[in-house]
Order: C-alpha cells, then structure tokens, then sequence
C-alpha cells in the first residue's frame, strides 16, 4: 500500500511540474504573439489621425503622399507640386485653423453651419490646396479629391529618423534614433563596466582572502536589489551635474550620463558571473603553472583568463542585456531627446524609455498605441539575439 502510495504522489507531483511547465510556455507563447500581432498592426494604419482627411483640388494630378511628404509641406520645405510629383504649381497648406484668414465670423455663422460649403469652395477655387480637414466638416458633395497618405512600411519605420507619433496632419514614426539610442548607451556601458567588474571578479576570485570575499560579495550582490529609480535619482542629483560642470555642457542629460547609470547596475551581473567562471578553473592547472615558474599574476592572465573566457563573455553579454531593458533610469539622465547621436555627450532617446514615457498617453488601438509595440518587438529581438549569444558562447569549452 505504501508502494501504490508513493507512486500515486509521484505520479501527481510530475503532473503539476508538467501543467506548470506547459502554463508556463503557454503564457510566455501567448504574450509574445500578443506583442507582435499588436506590433505588426502599426503597418496597416493610415498615418492620419482618424476622423481626419487630407484634400487635394481635383484638378492636382498627386493621387498620393507619404507621411514625410506631408510633413514636408506643411513644414514649408516642399513648396511646390512639382517637388512631390505634381504639376508646377505652388502649393497652399490649409489647415482648420487657418479659415478666418479666408472667410470672416459672418460668412462662416454663428454656430459654424456654413463652414463644410466654405471648405469646399476654398478647395474647388485653389488648385494648389492641400487640405488638412475633419470629416465632420466635408460638404456631402464634396468637390475636393481626397489622396492617400502611404502606411507606414518597415524600411521606413526602422530607418526613419524622425519620431513624432503625435505629429499632425501625418505622424512621423522613425524608430532609428531610439535604436541608435539604446544601442549606443547599453554599449558604452558595458565598455565602462567590464574592465572594472572583471577588475573585481580577478581579485575576489584568486586575490582576497575569505574575510574580504564573504563581506564583498553580499554587498556586490545587493547592488542588483536597489531599485532602478534610486539609481535614475542618484544619477540626476550627482551624475548629472558632474558632466555638465567637466564637460561645459548646457544640460548634463546627455548618453554619458546614462552610460554611467547603466555600467553601474550592470557591475552585479559581471561580477558574479565572471567570479564564478574564475574560480571553475581546475586547481590543477593553477599548480602546474606555478610549478613551471610562473608567478601568480602571469598565471591569472595566462592561464586562468583563457580558460574562463566563456564565462566572461557570457557576463558581459549578460550585463548588455541589463542595459538594454532597462527603463526608469535611463528615462530620468539621458534627456529623452529622440535624435540620432553623434556623440556620447548629447541627450539620447532609448526604446524602454519611450514606451514608458508614451504609452500612457497613447489612445488603446491607435496607430502611436501600435507603434509602442512595435518598438517592444524590436527590444524583444535585441535580447533574444544577446540571450542566444550568450547560450552560443557559453557552450564552447576549450
């Protein structure tokens, strides 16, 4: 009996590991597909805001635009249909707001009831119009053409360099200085972080005593526990003021600032990884170099470094990874300023920092909505790339 007992809760503890396990990979499949099913999404929108339509005269031979193109117009640097594949003619931007330039209080009424017949004859008397008009205002017989505005493609979203996903009448969505961005911050850190997280590792792992390793290693390890805003207000009170002093900078939020926040949090994850990877060296290759006249430091670099290589590969991939998730400190030092960075000493964007900074105030299933998750696919690609490098090179041995 106690045999078929003992089976019995074998039996069932495998069950749950295996429902828990299955839960588990179902949710993870589930959120996932959610992210780029969201993601994707942002392809299929027109880049106008919703409600809104873009008008032509009927006589302008422009069937369609692009996003950057209207943009473009209604930021004066195409001024003429030429430019955008239309006639020689200059071009007039319209918008609502600009009707009493055209018409006055009377003509328009009291309550705005003419306002849908006078859009309509401004379009119909301006060849050269482009019209940035609400559909609630179109005449029913409207003698204006409406174009197309181009969806937003991937070429375009990846390698676009203007992020305005409010931006009207047509939203700018170029996710290249966001990328740039993180990229440029997640790897002057770990540049800053490893030679002094390796530094350390060296000495804990065949330097320090065992008194000096049992106090540093607690008090390494909770640097991964302290919150990453106590890090973003640390680097805002102290970081920041520092850069701008040393370097003569108008601002101190600059990717420098979030270089140094970052290698700072990154120290725990290569610490410990690369400790443990020192210390796996084999005593008997230690002895044997020291057999053969090495000394100490000649057999740190040339005998145990090698050999742990993988280890502290696998620890400074691992630290990337923590710098390229990471949102609220580098949201409060590095100036949210999505450009394309030329220097380490200018305001940079980062991916997490803008979905946590927008995605409040994004509408739910709009295209700036869609367009967040569409950033969130591209950070879930970049650590999916760092998780597999690390599992690649984790698994050489010499």
């Amino acid at each position: 009996m106690n045999t078929s007992f003992k089976k019995f809760k074998e039996t069932l503890i495998e069950g749950l590991l295996m429902i828990s396990g299955t839960v588990t990979s179902l949710t993870v499949l589930l959120i996932v597909f959610f992210l780029f099913s969201e993601g994707i999404g942002v392809f299929s929108e027109s880049p106008v805001e919703a409600g809104y339509s873009i008008a032509l005269n009927k006589a302008n031979t422009v069937t369609a635009l692009s996003a950057e193109q209207v943009k473009n117009i209604y930021d004066k640097k195409i001024t003429n249909w030429q430019d955008a594949g239309g006639k020689n003619e200059a071009i007039i931007a319209f918008r609502m707001d600009d009707i009493d330039t055209y018409y006055t209080e009377d003509e328009l009424g009291s309550s705005f009831e003419h306002l849908p017949e006078k859009i309509n004859e401004l379009i119909e008397k301006n060849p050269g119009i482009i019209a940035f008009v609400s559909d609630k205002y179109k005449a029913k017989e409207f003698n204006g053409k409406i174009i197309t505005v181009k969806n937003i493609n991937p070429k375009s979203f990846l390698g676009g360099e203007q992020w305005f996903p409010t931006a009207e009448p047509a939203a700018q969505l170029g996710a290249l200085p966001l990328i740039l961005g993180t990229l440029w911050v997640s790897f002057c850190a770990i540049i800053l972080a490893l030679p002094l997280g390796l530094a350390t590792a060296i000495y804990m792992a065949e330097i320090a005593n065992d008194k000096v390793r049992n106090v540093m290693k607690p008090v390494i390890e909770l640097l991964a526990g302290i919150p990453s805003v106590v890090y973003g207000f640390f680097g805002l009170v102290v970081i920041v003021p520092l850069i701008q002093d040393v370097f003569n900078l108008p601002v101190g939020e600059t990717a420098l600032s979030g270089s140094i926040i970052l290698g700072i949090m990154a120290l725990p994850t290569i610490i410990t990884i690369s400790e443990d990877a020192l210390r796996t060296t084999p005593k008997a290759m230690k002895e044997a170099s020291l057999a053969l006249g090495a000394t100490n430091w000649q057999t740190i670099y040339k005998v145990i470094i090698p050999y742990s290589v993988s280890g502290i590969s696998a620890a400074a991939i691992l630290g990337i990874g923590r710098a390229v998730g990471e949102t609220m400190a580098v949201l409060m030092v590095t100036g949210n300023a999505s450009v394309i960075p030329h220097t380490i000493l200018e305001p940079v964007r980062t991916i997490p920092a803008t979905i946590a900074a927008e995605l409040g105030e994004a509408p739910q299933g709009g295209m700036h909505f869609k367009a967040l998750f569409a950033l969130g696919c591209i950070l879930f690609i970049i650590t999916l790339i760092i998780n597999l490098s690390v599992e690649f090179i984790s698994a050489k041995r010499k």
